[in-house]
């Protein structure tokens, strides 16, 4: 986008903050514009056919929730809810549209962000299908790690529910329980509540 393009845009955006807990949208809502992670980090989720939440991504800094109510007039299938304490910026789909039609290579660019999203989830079906519960339960806990970081005293700086690792991984949730039991048992990682520090990344690296 050129500056002027880019200065137009920013000019018409509004800060939002949320709460941990708190949700951004949910799915069957009409998006009238796209939310900018500015900080913080939020969970994209299904409602599933048995009534329970299916985690399909974490979304961090930088990151864009809403994209396809950019091109199309469907209503949202996913549901944003704040992991942490989020500060994010809206901005109008009036305003982008504008944009996607004068600028092609900001439409294109637009379209292979999309395209990177359709390929995380054919990665993300195959691994359900090929990869163990054990091993896929030990690249969330390094996806964590490598992506977020620790606090100070080395645990886990997001902090998810049982539940959720459950669903991320594709199990339910008192087989996640069981798997952390065992990695903890054998001193791959440790827990303070539900906050978790990893012990050994290389037995994490070489789970299979």
């Amino acid at each position: 986008m050129s500056r002027e393009e880019l200065m137009r845009v920013s000019a018409c955006k509004t800060g939002k903050i949320f709460k941990k807990g708190q949700v951004i949208f949910e799915e069957g809502e009409t998006l009238n514009g796209v939310y900018c992670v500015k900080s913080g980090v939020c969970k994209l989720t299904k409602l599933s056919e048995n009534g329970k939440d299916q985690v399909v991504k974490l979304v961090v800094k930088g990151g864009l929730l809403g994209k396809r109510s950019l091109v199309t007039e469907q209503k949202t299938n996913l549901s944003a809810v704040a992991l942490n304490d989020m500060e994010m910026c809206f901005i109008p789909k009036s305003e982008i549209m504008d944009d996607l039609n004068k600028n092609p290579k900001f439409t294109m660019d637009v379209l292979k962000t999309m395209a990177e999203d359709l390929k995380e989830s054919d990665q993300s079906l195959v691994s359900m299908a090929q990869k163990s519960v054990k091993r896929r339960m030990a690249e969330i806990l390094m996806y964590i790690h490598d992506n977020f970081g620790t606090d100070d005293d080395g645990y886990l700086s997001i902090v998810i529910s049982r539940e959720d690792y459950a669903s991320i991984v594709g199990t339910a949730t008192e087989s996640a329980i069981r798997i952390l039991s065992q990695f903890k048992k054998e001193g791959i990682i440790s827990t303070k509540g539900k906050q978790i520090k990893i012990e050994d990344y290389v037995a994490l690296k070489w789970m299979e």
